[in-house]
Formats: structure tokens, C-alpha cells, sequence
């Protein structure tokens, strides 16, 4: 059971409808609720990564954050936010990226790593892959190695797994739905 992805995946809420029609929005909230099962989830993490030799966890905003500062903290490393635009008070560097009608931006501070660093790339859900690739580019222009990206779930329908795997980045996910 604790290490078991199907154990974290029966218990991702299934959301029809949200945030608009057609979408099926997969809750993660249920997994945090639950003590016995974000132990599991943050275990599954923290087994997979503690002989990596890794300096960072970094975490993209918000739900990102959830992960990677607990992870962090397990692995007793520093946690790094990947935040979205406008939300950092000193000096920092900016990763646009395309939405499906738009795009957005993530920022990071500019002293937030050291080349050569070794970094985790924490979000819950790869979708289109559009901010892990932001947030890799980030942690890349400032120096860093992005060890692996990783998260609760991927949905290969949106092909973002592919992308990043694409890009020469390794992903690493709990659990994936497929539709």
C-alpha cells in the first residue's frame, strides 16, 4: 500500500466539468486531507530521491510548493519557489510559456542557484508541460542541473510528458490518467 501508485491515485478527486465543460480536473486536495496518504505520496518521493545527491528542491507555484518544501525538508536540502510573475520582491528572471489561449510567465529570484547545483523540479500535475519546461528553463539559465522533474500526475492525452521528456528532461510521476 504505502508505496503502491495506485493507492495515491484512487484517491485523486475527479472533477467533471471544471473549470469549464469537457475538462476533468483532477483534485489533488483529498491526498493532502488525509494524513496516512500524503505520507505516502511525500515517501514515494523521498525514497525515490535521497541517494541522488542533490542541493535543491525547487517547487513550482502553488500546488508545487506542497510537494517540494515537504520533500525538501525530508531530504534536509533548500527549497527554491518557482513563483508566477510579479510575485517576487527582489531582483529575478522571468520564463514566458504558451496556455492553450494566452500565455503566462514564472519567475524565480536571480540568486535563488549556483551553477553547477544539483535541482529537483517539483509541480502536482503535468498537463501541457508548458511550466515544468518554464521552470526548468529558469533554473537552467541561472546554472543549475535539473536532476529530474517530477509530480503526483501526468495526463499523456495533453502530451506534456512527452514534451518534456523531449526537451532532454527526465519525469518522474506518481500516477498518470490517461483521459
Amino acid at each position: 500500500m504505502f508505496l503502491d501508485p495506485n493507492y495515491i491515485r484512487d484517491r485523486i478527486r475527479t472533477v467533471p466539468d471544471w473549470p469549464q465543460a469537457g475538462v476533468m480536473f483532477r483534485d489533488i486536495t483529498p491526498l493532502l486531507q488525509d494524513a496516512k496518504t500524503f505520507r505516502a505520496l511525500i515517501d514515494m518521493f523521498v525514497y525515490r530521491y535521497m541517494g541522488q545527491r542533490l542541493d535543491l528542491v525547487a517547487g513550482i507555484d502553488a500546488r508545487g510548493f506542497i510537494l517540494a518544501s515537504v520533500v525538501a525538508y525530508e531530504l534536509n536540502l533548500g527549497f527554491v519557489p518557482v513563483r508566477k510573475k510579479g510575485k517576487l520582491p527582489f531582483a529575478s528572471i522571468t520564463e514566458e510559456y504558451a496556455l492553450e489561449y494566452g500565455s503566462a510567465a514564472v519567475e524565480m529570484h536571480a540568486d535563488a542557484v549556483r551553477p553547477g547545483q544539483r535541482v529537483l523540479l517539483m509541480d502536482d500535475l503535468v498537463a501541457t508541460g508548458g511550466t515544468l519546461l518554464a521552470g526548468a528553463k529558469l533554473l537552467q539559465r541561472l546554472g543549475a542541473n535539473v536532476v529530474e522533474a517530477a509530480a503526483i500526475v501526468d495526463l499523456p492525452s495533453l502530451g506534456g510528458g512527452d514534451r518534456i521528456r523531449a526537451s532532454g528532461l527526465d519525469l518522474y510521476a506518481v500516477c498518470a490518467f490517461p483521459d
